[in-house]
Formats: structure tokens, sequence, C-alpha cells
């Protein structure tokens, strides 16, 4: 890991953008911590961090603010990473899909979402490896947001991952339903009701596979840019729980 820029924050939130190899990520650690801190891995779609950086920053913050550091790393093919044939073959059809109105096959999903969450997972594994190797950073670890299935997949492979917060806003392939029942930790799910990018009962029916004996659905109404403040709230105290 090699770290490429630095700031303070106006709250006193260090700000630190860093590469592991060819992948940019941001780590933010709170202004003042008397021992090693646990760590939340911060998920964001497959947007680039750049894009992602008003999103991300704010969930930084408030992790910083309980007492957490926070890190994300940019997605494959996504941001200034080379793009990838396949992937950018499957959001082309998706997208023609979704202008017909037709419904969206198997075949796009899995070809959408497979490769990512094969590349992705691997790549935060090495993430992690890096972060909890710094002196300021000491675990446990939990994992937040972005692409339900890199979550899913993080949390059956990944011992370090202490408790995840998940958010059902992305499509599911079906094989990742078999993996869900794998997932023991516990888990935070947050679905908006009128997501129109999300099928709901499929969103449902991924919540009971969970494997999880402590597993909690926060459904609010709205659409998909429409979760609430005080979601955010109770996903943080999900983690205060937990990562304490």
């Amino acid at each position: 890991m090699r770290f490429t820029t630095e700031q303070r924050l106006d709250d006193g939130v260090l700000e630190r953008e860093f590469a592991l190899g060819e992948i940019p990520g941001i780590l933010w650690t709170p202004a003042s911590a008397s021992a090693p801190v646990p760590l939340i891995l911060l998920g964001h779609p497959p947007l680039g961090l750049r894009k992602m950086y008003p999103r991300l920053v704010a969930r930084a913050r408030r992790a910083a603010a309980d007492g957490f550091a926070a890190a994300a790393i940019e997605l494959p093919g996504s941001g200034d990473r080379p793009r990838w044939a396949a992937v950018e073959q499957a959001r082309a059809d998706l997208r023609r899909a979704l202008e017909a109105g037709e419904p969206v096959s198997d075949e796009i999903v899995d070809a959408l979402v497979l490769p990512l969450v094969d590349r992705a997972v691997p790549e935060m594994q090495a993430a992690l490896d890096a972060l909890l190797s710094l002196p300021e950073i000491g675990g446990p670890v939990g994992y937040s947001g972005g692409v339900i299935s890199v979550g899913i997949r993080l949390a059956v492979v990944e011992p370090r991952i202490a408790a995840a917060g998940l958010f059902a806003g992305s499509l599911v392939p079906r094989a990742m339903f078999e993996e869900a029942r794998q997932v023991t930790i516990p888990l935070h799910v947050l679905l908006q009701w009128d997501d129109e990018g999300n099928d709901r009962q499929a969103a449902l029916d991924l919540f009971d596979a969970f494997g999880s004996p402590e597993k909690t659905l926060h459904a609010n109404m709205g659409g998909h840019t429409g979760v609430p403040q005080f979601a955010g709230q109770d996903a943080a105290g999900f983690f205060a729980r937990h990562l304490r």
C-alpha cells in the first residue's frame, strides 16, 4: 500500500488516498484515537470512487464520529481502472432490456454481477491485509453497502468480517442465494420498498435465505435514492453494537 495524498477534513478526520498496486482507494481515520480502531469497509456501486465520493465521505465521517476508520477501493472496471469488455456488454444488454420494458434475464444478471464478485472480493481481501497492518487500525471489521452480491461473498469467505450492513438495491444472481445460506455473521439489511431498479420479492427471498441467526430487515417507503436519514443512524447503531 502506498499513500498518495493526505488532508484533514474540517471535522479533523484524516483522509488519505492510497494505491494498492494499481487499485486506488481512500482511507479515513478519526481525528484522534488512543488505541487502534475498528474498520468499516465501504462498498459502493460500480460508478467510480470520484462520482461516489460525496456519499462515501459522508458515511466515513459518521464512522469516524463513532470511533471507526473507514476505507473504500475502486471496483474492477470502474473509475480510472481499465474497462472490462464483457461487463460493458452486460451493462449495454441491461440498458436495452430496461428501455424496452423487458424482463432482465438471468443470463444478463449473471454476466453483469458474477465476474464483478469474482474479481472484487479478492481485491477487498488484499486491501484488508494492507489496512489491518497499519498501526492505527486493529479490527474488528465491518462491511457496509455496495453491490449486495459482493457483500454476500465477502461475508462467506472472509473471517475478518464481523458484521455487515447490506443494501438490497442491486440485481442478484440465483447462485448467490445458495451463498447467502452460508452467511452466519450479524446482518443489517436495508430495503427501499419502492426501489424502481430492484425486485422487491427477490430482495425478501434473499433476506429469508440468509443463514445468520441475527439478521434484521429495515424496509422504508420510497425509491432507490429516497433512503431516510434515520436509516443511516440505525446502521451506525448496528455497527456500534458489533464492532466495539
